[in-house]
C-alpha cells in the first residue's frame, strides 16, 4: 500500500522537447503559455462537474514489489528519463503520473495509485495532438516496454487489462 505523497519536488516537471515546424512550435509555445493555469483551470472543471473523469484507466502493468520505495522507485525512473506528467488527468486512488517523452508527439504515460497498482501506456502528447490526446486516438498497451522500464520494481500482471 502506497500512502498519500506528493511529487512536487521529488522528481522534476515534464518539459517536452522544442519541435521542428512552424504548427508544432507554434502549439509548443501556446502550452508553455498555459501550463501556469492548466492544472488549476482543469481542476475547477471537474470540481463544478463541467467535465467528468473517474476510474482507472486500462493497460495494467503489475504491482510495485513488496516493501519498494516510493521516492526511491521515483529518483530511478527520473534517472530513465521520467518526469511529473502535472498536466494529466488524475484517476482514482493516483498517487503517481509521470510520462516518458518520446520527441514532442509521443509519450509513455504511467501511474501510481494507492494500492501499489502501476498502469501505463503510450500515447499522443497533449502539447502535440491535444484532441486525439484526450480522444485516446492512437493510444495503446506497451506492456513490454514498460516492463522492459520497470526492471525488477514491479512485479508483472499476470493479464493485462
Amino acid at each position: 500500500m502506497v500512502g498519500p505523497v506528493s511529487i512536487k519536488g521529488a522528481i522534476p516537471d515534464s518539459v517536452v522537447p522544442y519541435p521542428d515546424g512552424l504548427f508544432d512550435r507554434v502549439k509548443y509555445v501556446f502550452w508553455r503559455l498555459i501550463y501556469p493555469g492548466y492544472v488549476w483551470g482543469m481542476n475547477m472543471l471537474l470540481r463544478f462537474h463541467i467535465i467528468h473523469h473517474e476510474g482507472r484507466q486500462q493497460y495494467l502493468i503489475g504491482k510495485l514489489v513488496p516493501g519498494a520505495a516510493l521516492m526511491t522507485f521515483l529518483k530511478y525512473l527520473e534517472k530513465e528519463g521520467w518526469a511529473n506528467h502535472f498536466i494529466a488527468w488524475h484517476d482514482d486512488d493516483q498517487v503517481v503520473s509521470v510520462r516518458r517523452l518520446v520527441g514532442f508527439d509521443w509519450q509513455y504515460h504511467l501511474r501510481i495509485f494507492k494500492d501499489g497498482e502501476v498502469r501505463g501506456h503510450y500515447e499522443y502528447t497533449p502539447e502535440s495532438h491535444p484532441i486525439r490526446h484526450l480522444k485516446e486516438t492512437g493510444m495503446k498497451e506497451s506492456h513490454e516496454d514498460f516492463l522492459r522500464f520497470m526492471g525488477d520494481w514491479v512485479t508483472p500482471a499476470k493479464e493485462n487489462l
